[in-house]
């Protein structure tokens, strides 16, 4: 089964994409957050492109594992995006995946500038990781 993980922003959306075994998360380019009906066509063309069968949206709680203004706008997301591809959409808490993202990019040589193109990717590479694991 391949699964998509989003890690939703209010400027971009990172995408990630398993492999066909279902053992690998691929980070993709990231997508426009600030359109989200152009967001969910997006993830529509992919999921039937790439025989997506679900989605893993990532749910912004805060430290101490309480919902704010980002984690209902994760789930009202995930709701919309459920009905509008017919796939199941699961929600995971997302706490610290940018930061875990950031600091694996800096080990690994990537400059800040180029890494600020590629954390959303990398974050929900990591979501859909830790769902597949």
């Amino acid at each position: 089964m391949r699964v998509a993980a989003i890690d939703l922003g209010k400027v971009r959306a990172g995408v990630a994409v398993s492999d066909e075994l279902g053992l690998m998360a691929h980070p993709r380019p990231p997508l426009d957050g600030r359109d989200l009906r152009g967001l969910i066509e997006a993830l529509r063309a992919l999921a039937l492109a790439e025989g997506i069968e679900r989605f893993v949206v990532g749910l912004p709680l805060d430290l101490r594992g309480g919902e704010g203004a980002s984690a209902q706008r994760a789930r009202r997301f995930a709701g919309h995006l459920a009905d509008a591809t017919g796939r199941d959409v699961e929600l995971l808490d997302e706490r610290l995946t940018t930061v875990e993202a950031a600091r694996r990019m800096r080990e690994g040589g990537t400059a800040a500038r180029e890494g600020r193109a590629r954390i959303d990717g990398a974050a929900a590479a990591l979501l859909l990781q830790a769902w597949l694991d």
